[in-house]
């Protein structure tokens, strides 16, 4: 085992600095991210919503491009929080959240009944100053 961390020096130094550089991206974002989202999003099972006032494609394929491609880093900066520094779970949520796919609502209200993740992200938005999330205990 010594061997192979005297061979593979680089490689630690590299995946430490990633960790810390994503550990201090979740630090700063994570609250931001969570405290955006409406107190209502998980309640009302049909409704997605809608920027209706943004009538330029170019500026709506840009942020949803942006939107998909920070929920990316999120998710894969989640990931390695698991087995690194960081709130792992918290950031694969927000980036399962910003991530475009099918039955993203679905996914997300299981998600979210999980005891943990709620309570963790209600903590966030309280310490942020925003109110608590609210679930429709009828859904799913």
């Amino acid at each position: 085992m010594f061997e192979w961390l005297v061979d593979n020096q680089t490689l630690l130094v590299w995946l430490s600095f990633f960790s810390g550089i994503f550990f201090i991206i979740s630090l700063i974002a994570l609250p931001w991210l969570v405290g955006l989202i409406p107190e209502d999003y998980f309640f009302n099972a049909t409704t997605d919503p809608q920027n209706a006032n943004e009538d330029n494609f170019f500026y709506k394929l840009v942020m949803k491009i942006g939107k998909n491609a920070l929920g990316l880093v999120l998710l894969a900066g989640g990931v390695l929080m698991l087995f690194l520094p960081g709130q792992g779970l918290l950031t694969i949520f927000m980036g399962a959240v910003l991530i475009d796919y099918p039955k993203k609502k679905l996914i997300e209200r299981r998600l979210i009944k999980i005891g943990f993740i709620l309570k963790g992200l209600n903590w966030v938005r309280i310490k942020g100053g925003h109110s608590s999330l609210k679930l429709n205990k009828d859904s799913d």
